[in-house]
């Protein structure tokens, strides 16, 4: 396993980090597995582990912190979300400072830490000023409960800069990171966001960077979706809404490189990220074992540069630019 630096900071984490959101703790056999799974990527070199106190009612956060207290405190990072309701109250939700100070409190408890590496806004909150957000989480760096903050979703490259402003203005401990979603069919981050992390130092730790299993391989076109895979159960669709005939022949085509390059489409997509020096680390989601093996071959992988060139034509992607005249 590789270890990069959280963007221009001292922390430094594994190119393939694990998390939680798919982790299921339903039943002796799935809770089992996902304890097997945390334990491999420890033992892996995988040091980056990747939580939220919304993933199962905070039971995820539990698990997890259960499982990592049989290491040592300082041989592991590991992150956690504030935003969405953790209750029916009016203050039970989002980037308010009461919440904000509340919920990682329930989270320090949950995971029976003293402090967690990573703090991020799961979302941005339009019902709260962003000095009161930013305030609240340079605090908590003081307070020593967080070490490095950052955001997630639905923050813009101006979200960004207008809290780089703030952040400087104020006199605030820096924001260190961000986690946007990020893969070969989702490039959004390419056409601003990218540019502003690397111009104020801010790591970029992406997840779902094989877009929810699109990037496995696993779902072919004209075929029936395998049994038991995410999009014969997943309730929001997300990956359903990805099988499209445009993308699956990018797979096929993707694919085939892939072998060319003796290895295979989940190594592929992981390594294609990887090969862009401005992101930290990719946060992956693995429930068996076997998945996470494949994964972290990824860390170090070099992809030949005549395949990237024919990758980027498979991929065709083209940053948004509005021209005049």
């Amino acid at each position: 396993m590789k270890y990069r630096n959280l963007g221009k900071w001292g922390l430094k984490v594994s190119e393939v980090s694990l998390g939680s959101w798919m982790t299921s703790l339903y039943g002796t056999e799935s809770i089992n597995l996902a304890k097997e799974t945390i334990k491999l990527a420890y033992d892996n070199g995988v040091n980056f582990f990747d939580c939220a106190d919304a993933y199962s009612g905070g039971e995820a956060e539990r698990f997890l912190g259960d499982v990592l207290k049989e290491y040592p405190r300082s041989s592991y990072v590991v992150s956690s979300k504030v935003f969405f309701p953790t209750g029916p109250g009016a203050n039970d939700w989002g980037l308010s400072r009461k919440h904000i100070f509340d919920q990682i409190d329930k989270t320090l408890k949950n995971m029976k830490m003293d402090y967690i590496d990573m703090y991020f806004c799961h979302r941005f909150d339009n019902t709260t000023p962003m000095e009161e957000t930013l305030q609240a989480l340079s605090d908590l760096v003081a307070k020593g409960k967080v070490l490095y903050y950052g955001v997630s979703e639905e923050w813009s490259a101006a979200r960004l800069n207008k809290a780089v402003g703030i952040i400087k203005e104020l006199g605030l401990r820096p924001l260190s990171v961000i986690q946007p979603q990020y893969n070969m069919v989702d490039r959004y981050i390419e056409d601003e966001i990218i540019s502003v992390c690397e111009e104020n130092g801010i790591g970029i730790v992406p997840f779902s960077p094989l877009a929810q299993g699109l990037l496995t391989g696993k779902y072919k076109k004209g075929l029936k979706i395998p049994e038991g895979s995410r999009a014969t159960h997943q309730p929001d669709k997300q990956i359903n809404q990805l099988l499209t005939d445009e993308n699956l022949d990018k797979v096929e085509k993707l694919s085939k490189i892939a072998e060319e390059i003796g290895t295979n489409m989940s190594v592929l997509a992981l390594a294609w990220i990887l090969n862009k020096p401005s992101i930290s680390s990719v946060i992956t989601g693995a429930t068996k074992p076997e998945q996470l093996k494949n994964n972290i071959v990824a860390s170090g992988f070099e992809i030949p540069k005549d395949a990237m060139a024919e990758i980027e034509k498979i991929l065709n992607y083209h940053p948004f630019e509005r021209h005049v005249g």
